[in-house]
């Protein structure tokens, strides 16, 4: 007992000592960081707190929500944002009409304008002007005013991403448009040809083919979202091949390798079914006798590693360069299309990758960023 008593007594004086060393050093410790540190990070943290609103775009809601850390950012009692007409949001004592001249001007000459307590600074968007920034202060000092333009300066950096931003989205829509012009007749003859041609030998046949049909195209012309999954993506490309297959028969072979961790990928919707596609199109019904096609999906650190293989007739590499520079749009369905979807997504180092040559096959690849800033979330 004697001994039990003793070893808790040690250790509440360990636990005493401890707490006590680790108060000492805290408490003698420096304190972390200077004024000018300390400054530096409220500066940044508050461009950051506005910056989601202004990359929305420039209307009466992003001005709201980005007012209150502009008013922060400059410290002055009054600020607001304005279009080139009239003030979208306003933060703080005064008016329109106190500064109506001084922003008219602003937004005509395109430079910052000060008078008395008003400073007006004006943003602008790929060199044109969209509005105005407001500051009333007690003491508009030039100080102050080279402030509300460096501010303004980086609200117009936040607006031309917004624009930016919208800008691609409107470029994916019309090339997914397109895209589906240019693959749904061919798709949708031979799919309804094959379907027709079970009617009366299989009809329990032709009504799965027709639901696998129904599903394929619901997905192919499905109305929202850039982005889709892998899994998503590889279920319409299952569905096509089973309609495929109903009109090649035994000559194609499908084979699948896909690792389970790379199907909650993100990826732009069509960018590999379009590819499959064209693997059938161009690389099998030119070719007597059997095919396979070959669908591949692997991890590859933070990247997913897709690649469509076939070994069909193949094609001269020069058609390719061709086709994927836009000069011969013809010689290969989507081709060219996902290539530069894939670009304006994540860049230049991301276009596909073509292997072939006549009689040898096609082997195409695609390299997905597992996380990237310029896609959306799918949930």
């Amino acid at each position: 007992m004697d001994n039990l008593l003793t070893a808790i007594v040690a250790g509440i004086a360990l636990v005493a000592i401890a707490a006590f060393a680790r108060w000492w050093l805290l408490s003698r410790r420096p304190s972390l960081g200077t004024p000018e540190d300390r400054a530096t990070y409220e500066t940044l943290h508050t461009t950051a707190l506005a910056a989601p609103a202004l990359r929305r775009g420039l209307d009466a809601e992003s001005a709201a929500s980005a007012l209150p850390h502009l008013r922060t950012l400059l410290g002055t009692r009054t600020v607001a944002i304005t279009d080139t007409v009239e003030p979208l949001a306003w933060h703080g004592p005064g008016g329109p009409d106190d500064v109506a001249d001084l922003m008219s001007a602003a937004i005509g000459s395109g430079t910052t304008q000060a008078s008395g307590q008003a400073i007006v600074a004006p943003l602008a968007v790929e060199g044109q002007v969209v509005g105005s920034v407001v500051v009333m202060s007690e003491d508009a000092s030039a100080g102050l005013a080279r402030a509300t333009t460096e501010v303004a300066r980086w609200m117009s950096s936040q607006l031309e991403l917004a624009e930016l931003a919208t800008s691609r989205t409107a470029l994916m829509e019309a090339e997914l448009r397109a895209l589906r012009a240019q693959i749904s007749p061919h798709f949708i003859y031979n799919s309804l040809g094959a379907i027709a041609s079970f009617v009366r030998t299989d009809p329990e046949r032709a009504r799965e083919l027709l639901l696998e049909f129904a599903d394929f195209t619901r997905y192919s012309f499905r109305q929202h979202g850039e982005f889709t999954t892998l899994a998503e993506e590889l279920r319409s490309i299952e569905r096509y091949l089973v309609l495929e297959k109903a009109r090649f028969g035994d000559r194609l072979r499908i084979v699948t390798r896909v690792a389970p961790e790379v199907l909650s990928v993100t990826l732009p919707f069509l960018s590999v079914q379009p590819l499959v596609e064209n693997a059938v199109r161009h690389g099998l019904e030119s070719k007597a006798g059997e095919g396979t096609i070959t669908v591949t999906a692997h991890d590859a650190g933070t990247e997913c590693l897709i690649t469509i293989e076939d070994d069909g007739a193949g094609v001269e590499p020069e058609i390719v360069r061709a086709a994927l520079s836009g000069r011969n749009p013809s010689a290969s369905v989507g081709l060219a299309n996902v290539d530069e979807r894939m670009r304006t997504v994540y860049g230049n180092a991301y276009g596909i990758v073509v292997e072939t040559a006549p009689g040898f096959g096609t082997k195409v690849s695609l390299r997905i960023p597992k996380f990237s800033p310029a896609v959306d979330p799918v949930g």
